[in-house]
């Protein structure tokens, strides 16, 4: 590829602009139909991802950051509850469990920057109710070793697996470990839609009770209100959209690990570099690369480089775990994670790239080491 190339960190026209003409077609199927709140393509696209993660139900939530609300409600989570999640997340994580009532308590992650059990048992306390585990980047933790922290302490689990649709762990998917499991359906998701989406996961029929009138105003089938509840329904046009979508997912996913693959061959050698696992590189684990995020002496440097090659990447969070934003009051110190937020870096990683785009990007990796091992040689 030639120097003038541009390699976006996400190309969000292409979301439409690559399969206009089919999304056009359900604009005007559902528009035609009036089929534009909790119709059967919610309820399809519901009953078909149950199957797809092996779950019992799935119900279409508004967005990602309203189905780990509803599940800390459905869980019971209320004033005075602690909740355990992983500080490298999204603020959403934590503010579901703030407006759910109860307290949100950052832990350390570990080299592959999901939460670390052992700092999630060291931060029990009376209060702790919930650990709330981030499946981050398209790769699901070690839920083996988190379930026998919960069991051994008497709590329950909700994964914040916003990222991760079609990860699993041993086997098992993202979003069917503990009583719920969210999924976000954002546009630049794995699977996303055109707007604003999610869904929760569960197999424990009273959650499932629980979460589908806390969705719905608290509305029970017969209508009648039972509880204090939120409109926080998939939209039915979303909803339809997400359908179409799911008939290729299995192929989307498969082109991100191609991608990962391709990253993982050029750049492994680069001594600078901390790269995220590779695909089957471990047998436990199915990732499915959200996200490709490794770690980089000279992030900021390198960051600068690649943008003057016309690189698009990002920063984790803006550049900052969720604890160290002081406005919200957390007081704890997590050493680990404050390191690896001053090397993180999120490469380009979605199905609009081509093999090309991605040996660009590593190129021009390439270059700036190799010059910079000059430079401090000079």
């Amino acid at each position: 590829m030639s120097a003038t190339s541009e390699v976006p960190f996400f190309n969000y026209p292409h979301v439409f602009n690559a399969d206009e003409e089919q999304l056009t077609k359900i604009f005007v199927d559902v528009g035609r139909r009036g089929a534009f709140i909790q119709q059967h393509d919610m309820e399809d696209l519901e009953a078909r991802l149950a199957e797809f993660v092996g779950a019992k139900y799935v119900l279409g939530i508004a967005n990602a950051t309203d189905a780990l609300h509803l599940a800390m409600r459905a869980l019971g989570i209320g004033p005075g509850d602690e909740v355990l999640f992983c500080s490298h997340t999204m603020v959403a994580t934590a503010a579901a469990v703030h407006f759910a009532g109860g307290t949100p308590v950052p832990v350390e992650c570990r080299a592959d920057h999901l939460i670390d059990p052992e700092s999630v048992e060291k931060a029990i306390t009376p209060r702790t109710k919930a650990i709330l585990p981030t499946q981050l980047n398209g790769r699901t933790t070690d839920m083996d070793a988190l379930q026998a922290i919960a069991d051994k302490h008497g709590l329950d689990i909700v994964e914040d697996s916003a990222q991760a649709l079609g990860s699993k762990f041993k086997g098992r998917s993202a979003g069917t470990f503990g009583k719920a499991g969210c999924i976000s359906f954002y546009p630049a998701k794995t699977l996303g839609c055109l707007g604003d989406g999610g869904c929760v996961i569960t197999n424990d029929d009273e959650m499932y009770r629980k979460l589908k009138q806390l969705r719905d105003h608290g509305r029970a089938d017969n209508g009648e209100v039972e509880m204090w509840g939120l409109n926080s329904r998939l939209d039915n046009l979303q909803a339809a959209i997400l359908n179409q979508k799911l008939d290729i997912y299995d192929e989307a996913i498969a082109r991100r690990r191609e991608l990962a693959a391709i990253y993982d061959q050029l750049l492994s050698d680069i001594p600078e570099l901390t790269l995220p696992p590779a695909p089957d590189s471990h047998p436990d684990h199915f990732d499915v690369f959200q996200n490709y995020e490794l770690e980089a002496a000279g992030r900021d440097e390198l960051q600068v480089h690649l943008n003057s090659q016309s690189i698009g990447t990002l920063l984790p969070w803006g550049g900052k775990a969720v604890h160290q934003f002081s406005a919200l009051g957390f007081t704890q110190k997590l050493p680990y994670t404050d390191q690896l937020f001053e090397r993180m870096l999120m490469l380009p990683m979605n199905t609009a790239l081509s093999n090309e785009d991605v040996e660009y990007v590593c190129q021009s990796i390439r270059k700036f080491y190799a010059e910079k091992q000059q430079a401090d040689a000079a």
